[in-house]
């Protein structure tokens, strides 16, 4: 079947290329929806603004990059092949080598034929004459076709602050969310690092090793626990494989955050004071991100949050030996958890170099750049090489830097202005078979990414084939069922601290973005249950047409 005649039969302007699917980026979620849709038969064509697969793990080459989801973890199980070949060298992979490992599975399933890389996806446009969608991209072609998935992911739009002088910087500047692909020394440089979110933790203590001089410039102290990172033994791989059945049922069922470990079972003020602590003690020993799952109610009572917060506050005092920088990276305007935690390497203990300094931009804030320093409202630091750890525009920013246009030329943005508006994180009311993976109002980034990649995936391919089967043209979201939901993950945000930090969960990192709680918290598992529920509805809360019939054949709300 030609691409042209699988899309419902409608006619196109002459020599334009139709395809069934276009899918933005070639991360883990646009290689697993290729693989999927293929596998249905489907014309697909994915677009990559980078020069090669890998998304986030593409761009983000800071030293000391990696995950802080365990490697064995943070990967694909759509293939059991796969996940028995693949050996992770470490506990937590560093950014190359889960490069390398995208680079396999493109490789392995042989997906680089329907990939164009280097290729920005400018403008996307719905056309109710034909229900169908026209793409164009960067290098000024447009292509058609039924349905289109934003697989552009949620840390992929690096934010570059807008600070007086920046551009008169006579230095280099890198930012971290867009390293560059060769090897970057430091050595014997002056270095200035605006941030201290996870980025700026991973890179410190590398780029300390090799700078004359560290500025760290702080606004907001971040909690951070140790990795714990280590050599994986076969033996470990080898058990953990034997395991996998269990572990991924686990992950998608069972864990909050699709992470596999043991659930607590108590909250923190349930046990008396040593006892509380020994259990802490034992958590940051063993490392990771499996700290805050010491007890069960750390995201809900302020009360037991504070029992973890002062711990990682005195642990805090216990590394650094100078009290007042102790004091400085303490934080102390957020619960502990309610930004995304830290997963570190020496990362305190860095502040005890005699050539790394912090400062305090809470207190004195940046001014501007001057050509060979920075200046505070107190002082000017000269630095011969900028880092900005600044972060990203998260979850919406990459939709957002697309012109969208659904039914009567309204664009996303426009709709979205007040925050994002979704049904399920899967869909927007007014933008017919337009796909989202993990958007807002799914899990998404509360979540270990792949998990929710993989059931975003799934739930979108079995959608598509149910149309197929039954001859329907155009599925969409209904305002009713959207506005239900914004309402849910609202709601259920709201009985959490999370609302309490002024996070990039909440859009808080971006100058007039609104400030909306936007993944969904009410647990992978749970999340998963609803949508698999709504497909056993007959998908309901969508709205469904017949091919060349206007008549709506399924619909409810």
């Amino acid at each position: 079947m030609s691409a042209v005649q699988s899309i419902s039969g409608k006619s196109q302007p002459a020599g334009t290329e139709v395809y069934d699917v276009v899918v933005v980026g070639a991360g883990f979620a646009g290689m697993y929806m290729l693989h999927k849709l293929r596998g249905q038969g489907l014309s697909v064509q994915v677009y990559e603004q980078g020069g090669d697969v890998g998304g986030t793990w593409y761009w983000n080459r800071y030293p000391g990059a990696r995950c802080d989801v365990e490697s064995m973890q943070y990967s694909y199980s759509f293939s059991d092949e796969l996940q028995q070949e693949w050996n992770w060298s470490e506990r937590y992979a560093p950014q190359p080598e889960i490069l390398k490992y995208a680079n396999h599975v493109a490789d392995r399933f042989k997906l680089r034929s329907d990939i164009q890389l280097n290729t920005r996806v400018d403008r996307a446009a719905f056309h109710e004459s034909s229900n169908t969608w026209s793409v164009t991209t960067s290098d000024g072609k447009t292509v058609m076709a039924k349905h289109v998935v934003l697989a552009t992911g949620c840390l992929s739009n690096a934010r570059v602050p807008d600070i007086k002088g920046l551009s008169d910087f006579k230095g280099k500047v890198y930012h971290t969310g867009n390293w560059p692909h060769e090897r970057i020394d430091f050595t014997g440089l002056r270095v200035g690092i605006i941030g201290t979110g996870s980025s700026a933790i991973q890179s410190v203590p590398i780029i300390a090793e090799q700078a004359s001089q560290l500025t760290v410039f702080q606004r907001t102290a971040n909690f951070s626990v140790p990795a714990r990172n280590a050599a994986l033994t076969a033996e470990e791989r080898e058990a953990f494989r034997a395991k996998y059945p269990e572990i991924r049922r686990f992950a998608r069922e069972e864990a909050r955050n699709g992470i596999y470990t043991e659930m607590p079972d108590k909250g923190a003020l349930d046990e008396g004071d040593n006892e509380r602590r020994a259990k802490y003690e034992s958590r940051w020993s063993r490392g990771g991100l499996t700290f805050m799952m010491a007890y069960n109610n750390l995201a809900l009572d302020k009360a037991a949050n504070d029992t973890a917060a002062d711990f990682v506050r005195d642990k805090i005092a216990e590394i650094v030996k100078d009290p007042q920088t102790a004091k400085l990276l303490q934080p102390d305007n957020h619960p502990i958890g309610s930004k995304r935690i830290c997963v570190d390497t020496d990362y305190y203990a860095t502040f005890n170099r005699p050539n790394v300094k912090l400062v305090d931009i809470r207190s004195s804030p940046i001014q501007e750049i001057l050509p060979n320093a920075v200046r505070t409202a107190d002082k000017d630091y000269e630095v011969d090489a900028l880092v900005l750890a600044t972060g990203f525009d998260a979850m919406t920013g990459s939709v957002a830097k697309i012109d969208i246009r659904g039914r009567n030329g309204q664009t996303l943005n426009q709709k979205w202005a007040e925050g994002p508006k979704t049904y399920l994180g899967l869909m927007s009311a007014g933008f017919p078979n337009l796909f989202i993976i993990t958007g807002p109002g799914s899990p998404s980034v509360l979540s270990n990414m792949i998990v929710s990649i993989e059931q975003h995936v799934d739930w979108i391919t079995d959608c598509i084939a149910h149309m197929r089967d039954r001859g329907l043209d155009t599925i969409e979201a209904s305002k009713a069922a959207e506005d239900k939901w914004v309402a849910h993950v609202n709601e259920v945000a709201q009985g959490t601290l999370y609302p309490q930090a002024n996070s990039w969960y909440m859009g808080a990192n971006i100058p007039g973005k609104p400030q909306v709680f936007m993944p969904y918290i009410g647990g992978v598992g749970v999340y998963r249950q609803i949508c698999s529920d709504v497909a056993a509805k007959g998908y309901e809360g969508f709205t469904m047409t017949a091919a060349e019939q206007p008549q709506r054949v399924a619909a409810s709300s």
